[in-house]
């Protein structure tokens, strides 16, 4: 399922305002790649593009190219809602629909996507989608009770299980760990480690050393003061972005001289 991404020269516009200069790069499949840096300087704004989900704000467009295996994502007559199917999103903090029970949770983007399926391939789909976010011995017995009764992590990792149930071939997370607690952290640290054997992860976040610990790559990104567009500044290994940075505004970043 897992497939690569090419981004090709993107710039990001809210309006008149350019969000995001010029990033090109590659994301390699069954890997996680993480995007770093300071408040504002457009790593949400780039991640969302990857499965147009900023053009849910009023105003907002990207031109420039984002390639899954080669396809276009912003070609002619391509979509937004198929696009989103196929790159799946998890957001800040946990969103589990408050009225539905956990399983209708988990089955929620199926049936957005008006996927006919029996209630025996449904049961299937819950579990192994629960399996598949570390959360099935957790809730296997109360499948029927509100999902908004989890805990926050447990939240978090039901969403997983959302994005995971419509058989994507990415996964963004939005910093999803920010409003978690350590061990909750951990259990999500320790699931994506897990799921990048079948998906391409790319994961924003603001902890430094969860990128060290859980990606394959990543992405510097800086904003030279307000009103500028943000830009990527270094992309590489992940071990060579915290060593041996090639850019001293990376070096700076990761050493703790601003941000």
């Amino acid at each position: 399922m897992s497939k690569r991404i090419d981004v090709e020269h993107l710039n990001v516009y809210y309006g008149d305002f350019l969000a995001v200069q010029d990033v090109s790069m590659n994301i390699e499949p069954r890997s996680v790649t993480a995007f770093i840096g300071p408040s504002g300087c457009g790593k949400s704004t780039f991640l969302r593009t990857l499965n147009r989900m900023h053009e849910v704000i009023p105003g907002a467009y990207a031109q420039g190219k984002v390639l899954l295996d080669g396809d276009d994502l912003y070609g002619k007559g391509v979509d937004p809602v198929t696009v989103r199917s196929m790159v799946g999103m998890v957001f800040q903090r946990p969103n589990p629909f408050p009225t539905m029970s956990i399983r209708d949770n988990v089955l929620a983007g199926v049936k957005l996507n008006n996927k006919r399926i029996s209630s025996a391939e449904a049961d299937e789909l819950v579990e192994s989608s629960l399996r598949g976010a570390n959360l099935w011995n957790e809730v296997k017995d109360r499948l029927g009770k509100p999902g908004s009764g989890l805990s926050g992590g447990q939240q978090q990792r039901l969403c997983i299980a959302r994005a995971i149930a419509v058989k994507p071939d990415v996964i963004l997370m939005d910093e999803p760990c920010s409003a978690l607690d350590p061990i909750s952290t951990l259990a999500i640290e320790d699931l994506i480690n897990d799921i990048k054997s079948d998906y391409t992860v790319v994961i924003v976040t603001h902890n430094m050393q969860q990128a060290s610990r859980v990606s394959d790559k990543t992405a510097f990104f800086n904003i030279e003061g307000t009103g500028k567009p943000g830009r990527l500044i270094e992309y590489a290994p992940t071990s060579e972005i915290f060593n041996t940075p090639q850019k001293q505004e990376t070096e700076d970043y990761v050493s703790g001289r601003f941000g």
